[in-house]
């Protein structure tokens, strides 16, 4: 327990500093990018030509890296729930290198998260078995086309809901992941190369990377973030408890139930510290934005 709960945050303290990262890349490439096969190519060359996007895609490889043990050795629950201290870290860092200001309900996010994943840890039981589940991965395979034909409409749209939906499609791609990761099981390699879920599970996370960086350049961070942690972390927390075995301590459902809501309710208020400024402000003097 404890050592996946290290990996959960110390992945956390990675993706927290990569997303401001991946902002200031994306945000380079000009918008008119789509999910279009003939164009992708193109889109993920501009990106990767942008230092602050290579910085974050090494941030997350490493931290991915982290979150992979966690997802092995926890629930599902607490290890998506842990992830969302990733928001956490950017406020922190935000108040530290942009001179932003944390409200008085930011402050109590924080506390929120931290409190809500004291709780969880508490009330985590054992994680359910790693092993092969037929109908989640065909699920899993079935839910990723679906997600790619509608990223692809949503990157073609020019309607305001078209970040939103983005957003969202990217927090089911990341959902895709932590459940791909449980499917996995422990053998060979040769058993491994033979398991879908190790080819799902890469494809989710590409995926998913791509759909959020669209879902950045078309409006607000906080439209398309909000949607994603709320999808990435409460999908995969359902499945564990209801498909995978997932377990809650004896007597801990309401304490695990409520560090869950506290955890998901204070990563949604802190999601606006997922932005960045405008690559000119940093040869301004820095003022606070509250």
């Amino acid at each position: 327990m404890i050592g996946g709960l290290s990996a959960a945050l110390g992945a956390a303290v990675l993706f927290g500093i990569a997303a401001i990262l991946q902002a200031v890349g994306s945000r380079k490439v000009p918008t008119g990018s789509e999910l279009d096969p003939r164009r992708l190519v193109g889109f993920v060359g501009a990106l990767l030509r942008q230092p602050a996007f290579l910085g974050a895609l090494v941030l997350n490889l490493a931290g991915f890296g982290l979150h992979f043990v966690a997802l092995r050795l926890l629930p599902l629950y607490l290890a998506q729930a842990g992830i969302a201290a990733s928001l956490v870290v950017t406020a922190l860092l935000a108040t530290r290198l942009m001179a932003d200001q944390l409200s008085a309900i930011e402050w109590a996010a924080v506390v929120g998260v931290c409190v809500g994943l004291g709780l969880l840890a508490v009330s985590a039981g054992d994680a359910g078995e790693s092993a092969p589940h037929h109908g989640l991965t065909v699920g899993l395979i079935i839910g990723l086309v679906c997600i790619a034909v509608l990223g692809g409409l949503a990157s073609r749209s020019k309607h305001a809901s078209a970040t939103a939906v983005l957003g969202l499609l990217a927090g089911l791609g990341y959902a895709g992941v932590a459940i791909s990761a449980r499917l996995l099981e422990d053998g060979s390699l040769g058993e491994l190369v033979r398991s879908p879920t190790a080819y799902t599970l890469p494809i989710s996370g590409a995926l998913a990377f791509v759909l959020y960086s669209l879902a950045l350049q078309r409006g607000s961070v906080t439209l398309a973030t909000t949607p994603m942690i709320a999808l990435q972390t409460i999908t995969p927390a359902a499945v564990g408890v209801l498909v995978l075995g997932d377990d809650v301590r004896e007597g801990w459902y309401a304490g695990a139930l409520a560090g869950f809501v506290l955890t998901a309710i204070g990563a949604l208020i802190l999601v606006r510290f997922e932005s960045v400024k405008d690559e000119a402000e940093p040869a301004r003097p820095t003022t606070s934005r509250s």
